[in-house]
């Protein structure tokens, strides 16, 4: 009995596991991405991590390397040259990549009377533009990364403001998430016959950088509005994408993950 147990618990782990991969995640330097970079090293991924200040970057960095072996980039995905500049490094460095995330993001917000062109570009390049060249780009590594048992996987990170009214006036950001959970499902089916699995996570409120002027970080519990009765922490982004990275999500394809503590579902 006892050597059927272990044997169970040897598969399981196997079965959500990450180690010894190698993991790209964009917008590495804070919030969600640095929550996600954590993770992975955590258990036993190689992280590449990207951000556009090289100094919070670098220090990111620092920190995380005290877990396992992450490597900074800096980029600016805001700009087809800067992401094809950052592929291109990956590239010389790796001739393989089992992971990309896609989660660097930008937003902006204002009335409808005034949103201006250049907040609705600036959103629409980093959010979706962005990702889709950076994956085009790297799709040789991820190709050769992948198999018909554990696929490469793309990861892109969406929003639930992309699903339901965000009671902001974030246009461009929410069209954007839109985007990205309908060029999930598109890039999925186009990409699965190259074992390359593409999903996607629609977070919630976590806090960050992004979301600190609607939420009070330091409370206890978060807004009522969240039926869970609190923010989303580290373990529940990272979870999620290590699932989505693991054996266990090698036949979940052209889904996107909603992690934001029922939110959606009581929105509607």
């Amino acid at each position: 009995m006892a050597s059927k147990k272990q044997h169970l618990e040897r598969n399981v782990k196997e079965l959500f596991s990450v180690q010894g991969k190698t993991v790209v995640i964009t917008g590495g330097s804070r919030g969600i991405g640095a929550m996600l970079a954590r993770g992975f090293l955590e258990h036993g991924a190689k992280v590449y991590i990207s951000a556009r200040k090289a100094q919070e970057l670098n220090a990111t960095a620092a920190e995380l390397a005290t877990i396992g072996e992450c490597v900074a980039i800096q980029a600016d995905l805001g700009t087809q040259t800067g992401t094809e500049a950052f592929a291109n490094e990956l590239k010389a460095r790796e001739s393989k990549i089992d992971v990309l995330i896609n989660n660097a993001g930008a937003s902006w917000g204002a009335p409808i009377d005034e949103f201006p062109e250049g907040g609705w570009d600036k959103v629409m390049n980093v959010n979706v533009k962005s990702i889709f060249f950076l994956t085009q780009f790297l799709l040789p590594q991820l190709r050769a990364a992948g198999s018909p048992e554990d696929p490469a996987r793309v990861i892109h990170i969406a929003s639930i403001n992309g699903m339901t009214h965000p009671k902001l006036p974030n246009y461009s950001y929410s069209a954007s998430k839109a985007a990205v959970i309908q060029l999930t499902r598109h890039m999925a089916a186009d990409l699965a016959a190259d074992n390359i699995n593409v999903n996607g996570i629609a977070p919630g409120f976590f806090p960050s950088k992004m979301t600190k002027h609607l939420v009070d970080e330091s409370a206890e519990s978060a807004p009522t509005l969240i039926p869970r009765g609190r923010l989303g922490q580290a373990e529940d982004i990272a979870g999620a994408a290590i699932y989505l990275s693991s054996r266990a999500a090698a036949w979940v394809c052209g889904h996107t993950l909603v992690v934001d503590g029922g939110s959606a579902a009581q929105a509607g």
